[in-house]
């Protein structure tokens, strides 16, 4: 069960993903959700970042996928990750990033190498969308 994000940065792990490369044979959701979770441990300046769990995040084509939201923020959907380590860190230093944002837009120029190319969508915050700059 997903938890309310009442403060903070929370990323929520699709725990169904297949198994991946790396996973030995266990859910590649699940081992991405332990090596996040290994890592905001290893890194007391990650601990208002709090990660859960959910069944499929309908992201099959893209597994290992990750949720990133904050209340009145937009939120991203990113996928393709190995269940790793380095994985892990990359996610969690954009979650990190983005938790210091007002509105959820992390410059391109503070995305770590390891989450660029992994988004597969924008969800806008609860409440009314956010008006579009571009018309």
């Amino acid at each position: 069960m997903v938890r309310d994000a009442q403060a903070g940065a929370q990323v929520v792990v699709c725990s169904t993903c297949a198994p991946a490369a790396g996973s030995h044979g266990r859910c590649g959701g699940a081992a991405l959700a332990r090596a996040l979770r290994q890592a905001r441990a290893a890194d007391p300046a990650l601990a208002d970042i709090a990660i859960d769990d959910m069944a499929c995040l309908f992201a099959c084509a893209r597994h290992c996928a990750v949720h990133i939201r904050a209340p009145g923020k937009i939120g991203y959907v990113l996928g393709g990750f190995a269940p790793d380590a380095a994985a892990a860190e990359a996610i969690l230093r954009y979650a990190a990033a983005y938790l210091h944002t007002s509105d959820g837009v992390v410059p391109y120029a503070q995305w770590p190498d390891g989450v660029k190319g992994r988004f597969i969508a924008r969800v806008p915050p609860a409440g009314p969308v956010p008006a579009s700059s571009t018309g």
